[in-house]
């Protein structure tokens, strides 16, 4: 059983709604009257005038308690500007703006005292539309302002204009008339408390119609003050510091940057000096020009490519077939040499470039970053360095040529006679530095013979560094690297393009291995001679390739003849689709090929209809790729049916 609502229950809960919903104070009186228009019952329309009056009180105490936040939180801004105090003029802007938001009169504004002129003038004004007012001067005395200033007190007039409390002026009335004001609070800008505190301004917040200034307003503007003279005060003496240090600092401007310029050269001369005499390595020359220079410093070889980095910038994967790679070394490349004609280091792409020269051949280039803003005596210093770098690569080429020619007849009597001394080509590997013991990546490099020498020389620089060696052997170029997980395809891919660039001419590369021990390095070496000339006679000159990545020509020319793999790389789609649903794709593919390509005489060799030869077809060309049947792919295709079936599987 429902029970309906009371008149006076129904009038409350209007009132509680209208006060959640924070409507005006009339709104709330509404109430009381309708429900006396609505004839409600004496008692009820009592309760109903008791909570109205009730309502009301509430209402006014959360206006308060909304008021008393607004000027906390102003407070705190203001506090937190102070705190962080760059701009004198925008402090006291937000001060003088908080001050006339929260106490919601016409203008505000803030003045100080001039010392020069003996007087006070307007600094910041907010709300102001008076230029006459924004420019008026007050002495000591005159005026509201004058008398806040000369007692350190704070005054408040409901209407200026007739208060003769104050010492009224033709200057200054006339301001006030010109802004039309009536009604103005004035506080001291005290620093210190007590009798001994100094007025350095005042804070006013003025109406233009009559209005008496409560003491809670008149105690928020005096906070509102004190921020201001702490805000003021705290400029001054930073300013003050300022100019003392600027002061200090052009009176010994000229002794610290000279002072400093010595002090860098001889500390730069100390250490690459000392550099050479103890044997360093280029890498310690990039280390000692990085902590002179202070920014990140790498060196480059001829081609662009690095050779060491100091810090996180100067390196890229030294890999030709990444193009961002060798993009960034063609870049370098073009850096360092308009270095060289400019005879000075240059500024690209946000680092500077110094070219590295024996006479006017590019040895490399040396590479600085982090300093846009390099000056004269670190640019000096800069260019400096990389003749340094150039003596310490000049004799780090000596030396591994050197080096290279003793291991190169290593390498000879390898590839000649691997089984006459194996444990002693072994142990003479060991002394020349190279674990022949440990496995390889053969690369046998050949161009024309106009460029032969130079691809034997752009070999010992494309090693520069691997730990790798090289040698001429029978019109080719030999190149043993330790191996590091690089395929010999993609070894012999990154040589092809960098030893073509060093050498000036394309150069053709075949890559073997890995092997480890004489007779396996010899096998390979034999092995990288065969894909090097199935890669002439097949027209790719200038390319690097292995014997795995040639087809049926790597299961020829291999030595361990792999035909499993041979078969699983070119049937291993079919393989796998037959083996998982039991279909007959390879035995349709023999029959196809051994029909001529006839789907008839294929369907009737299979026993079944023509549409399901098309269909298995289809089939095998979304398996295999849409180039299966070119003369190329049917030609492995076909080599791989043979074999698999010779192999007894296929049977």
């Amino acid at each position: 059983m429902s029970h309906k609502p009371t008149s006076g229950a129904r009038h409350l809960r209007r009132l509680l709604e209208l006060l959640a919903a924070g409507a005006p104070a009339e709104d709330l009186g509404a109430v009381a009257v309708e429900a006396r228009r609505s004839g409600a019952a004496a008692p009820d329309l009592a309760e109903v005038e008791q909570a109205t009056e009730a309502a009301l009180r509430v209402q006014s105490t959360l206006r308060q308690h909304r008021r008393r936040e607004a000027e906390l939180t102003a407070l705190f801004d203001t506090a937190g500007d102070l705190a962080a105090l760059r701009d004198l003029d925008a402090v006291l802007r937000s001060i003088v703006r908080r001050a006339r938001m929260l106490l919601g009169t016409d203008t505000a504004y803030l003045t100080l005292p001039d010392e020069e002129a003996g007087d006070t003038y307007m600094r910041v004004t907010d709300g102001s539309v008076s230029e006459l007012f924004q420019n008026l001067r007050l002495q000591l005395g005159e005026g509201l302002g004058g008398l806040v200033a000369q007692t350190a007190r704070p005054y408040a007039s409901p209407d200026y204009r007739t208060d003769d409390r104050f010492v009224h002026t033709g200057s200054i009335d006339a301001g006030v008339l010109d802004e039309g004001l009536v009604a103005i609070l004035g506080v001291p800008l005290l620093l210190g408390s007590g009798s001994g505190g100094q007025v350095i301004g005042a804070l006013f917040a003025a109406d233009r119609t009559p209005r008496t200034f409560a003491p809670d307003e008149v105690a928020l503007l005096c906070s509102l003050a004190d921020h201001a003279a702490i805000a003021i005060d705290t400029a001054k003496a930073m300013a003050d510091a300022r100019a003392a240090l600027a002061e200090l600092a052009e009176a010994n401007a000229v002794i610290r940057e000279h002072s400093a310029a010595m002090q860098r050269a001889e500390e730069a001369h100390d250490r690459l000096t000392d550099l050479v005499l103890r044997g360093g390595d280029v890498p310690d020359v990039a280390a000692a020009v990085a902590g002179l220079l202070k920014g990140d410093v790498a060196v480059h070889d001829g081609s662009g490519w690095p050779l060491t980095a100091v810090g996180e910038h100067g390196g890229f994967p030294r890999s030709a077939e990444d193009p961002g790679g060798a993009a960034a070394a063609a870049a370098l490349v073009e850096a360092a040499k308009s270095s060289r004609a400019a005879a000075h280091a240059v500024f690209r792409d946000g680092r500077w470039v110094c070219a590295v020269l024996a006479g006017q051949e590019l040895l490399g280039c040396l590479v600085l970053y982090g300093r846009p803003d390099l000056d004269g005596p670190d640019r000096r210093l800069f260019e400096r360095s990389s003749v340094v770098t150039s003596l310490l690569l000049l004799l780090r080429r000596s030396v591994a040529e050197t080096e290279n020619r003793v291991r190169g007849d290593l390498i000879t009597d390898l590839l000649t006679a691997p089984d006459r001394d194996p444990a002693g080509l072994v142990a003479r590997g060991r002394r020349l530095g190279v674990d022949l013991a440990r496995p390889h990546v053969l690369l046998v490099a050949r161009t024309g013979d106009a460029a032969r020498q130079r691809l034997a020389d752009a070999a010992v620089q494309y090693l520069f560094g691997c730990g790798g060696v090289s040698a001429e052997h029978e019109g080719s170029v030999v190149l043993l690297l330790p191996c590091d997980g690089t395929a010999p395809g993609e070894a012999a891919r990154a040589a092809a393009a960098q030893l073509g660039q060093l050498a000036g001419e394309p150069v053709t590369v075949a890559g073997a291995g890995p092997a480890a021990g004489p007779r396996a390095i010899a096998d390979a070496h034999a092995e990288g001679l065969r894909c090097l000339r199935a890669l002439r006679v097949l027209g790719r000159a200038g390319h690097g390739a292995s014997v795995a990545e040639l087809g049926f020509l790597g299961v020829l020319l291999g030595e361990g003849h792999d035909v499993d793999g041979f078969v699983t790389a070119t049937l291993g789609p079919l393989l796998e689709y037959d083996a998982q649903r039991g279909t007959q794709l390879v035995r349709t593919l023999r029959a196809y090929f051994g029909c001529g390509g006839s789907l008839t005489r294929a369907k009737e060799e299979l026993h079944v209809h023509v549409n399901t030869v098309v269909q298995r077809l289809d089939r095998i060309q979304a398996l295999l790729g849409p180039g299966w049947n070119t003369p190329e792919q049917m030609l492995e295709l076909h080599l791989a049916l043979r074999l698999h079936l010779l192999s007894g599987a296929g049977a």
